[in-house]
């Protein structure tokens, strides 16, 4: 039973937290800066407070429990308003480490301008950036490996904040030559019976095009097992002569800086997609992250 005078410490906690992102003693000390014994120790020392046991050791695995899943989503709110609150005290808001989580399809392209940008408007900060799938950037989110991720939006996920930031239409890129390019008054019926290239399965490009195929009723043409798990692959096999692609606005210029391929645009209302933020309900770091999406609108690529 737990004991209703005890007050947990940060440390405390922060070892309960890193255990259970890391599901490595040895890892989560490192990051930490602490030796292992004084994380053992500390988290330790919060089961005994709170009479519960939270994580589940075993030579091979760290688990957590069901008792921990259940009280990780405060113990992370605890340190987010403790780390406010000492961002705070300085007189500054976005400064210390940043867990950024970005999908595949917008990385390339907005990295180059935002860290840059980053250091120079917020020295202080020290981005941590995870490249990842959607799925797993919430999954990031929910359990505290992250504290702030870009992707398309809307995310519907429960327990997060959306912050959008700009909206991008996609492009059709076509081989050099193709009968499309150029066209400037497509409409997303033409993609019927087209050899429409996807990225892999669980990248929201993919499930973007399918949807905007599904809605309007075209039905492009089957390439087979060709698949790729990047845009900048994908557009090699449209170079290659296997098929055509959608890619968003913001990639044309590096994707197609080879010269080998032509491009076709939509007539307006355009497909495309919103890109912004997504962060818990439950951080104290808002402002933070109001600050970051005007510094990313502010510097992203035209």
């Amino acid at each position: 039973m737990t004991d209703q005078t005890y007050q947990p410490t940060l440390s405390q906690l922060r070892a309960f937290v890193a255990v259970a992102e890391y599901r490595h003693f040895g890892t989560a000390a490192t990051r930490l800066g602490v030796s292992q014994p004084t994380l053992s120790q500390a988290l330790a020392s919060l089961e005994n407070g709170l009479g519960l046991l939270l994580i589940e050791r075993s030579t091979r695995r760290v688990l957590v429990t069901a008792d921990g899943k259940r009280l990780l989503p405060q113990a992370i709110a605890t340190l987010e308003a403790a780390d406010r609150f000492v961002a705070s005290a300085a007189g500054e808001g976005l400064r210390g480490t940043l867990r950024l989580g970005i999908i595949p399809t917008v990385a390339p392209y907005v990295l180059p301008t935002l860290l840059p940008e980053l250091r120079r408007r917020v020295p202080a900060l020290a981005p941590h950036v995870i490249e990842d799938q959607t799925a797993r950037l919430l999954e990031g989110l929910r359990s505290g490996v992250l504290d702030v991720a870009m992707l398309a939006l809307p995310a519907d996920a429960p327990g997060l904040v959306e912050i959008p930031l700009y909206t991008e239409e996609f492009v059709l890129v076509v081989p050099r030559g193709h009968e499309l390019a150029g066209r400037s008054d497509l409409t997303p019926a033409d993609l019927d019976a087209l050899p429409l290239l996807l990225l892999d399965e669980g990248h929201c490009l993919r499930d973007q095009t399918m949807d905007l195929c599904r809605t309007h009723d075209a039905h492009p043409g089957a390439v087979g097992d060709t698949r790729a798990a990047s845009l900048a692959t994908v557009v090699q096999f449209v170079a290659g002569d296997l098929g055509v692609t959608l890619i968003p606005a913001m990639a044309v210029p590096a994707e197609t800086a080879r010269g080998t391929l032509d491009v076709a645009t939509f007539a307006a209302p355009a497909p495309g997609r919103t890109v912004g933020l997504a962060f818990r309900s439950s951080t104290a770091r808002g402002d933070d992250y109001e600050l970051l999406a005007e510094i990313i609108r502010e510097g992203r690529p035209r």
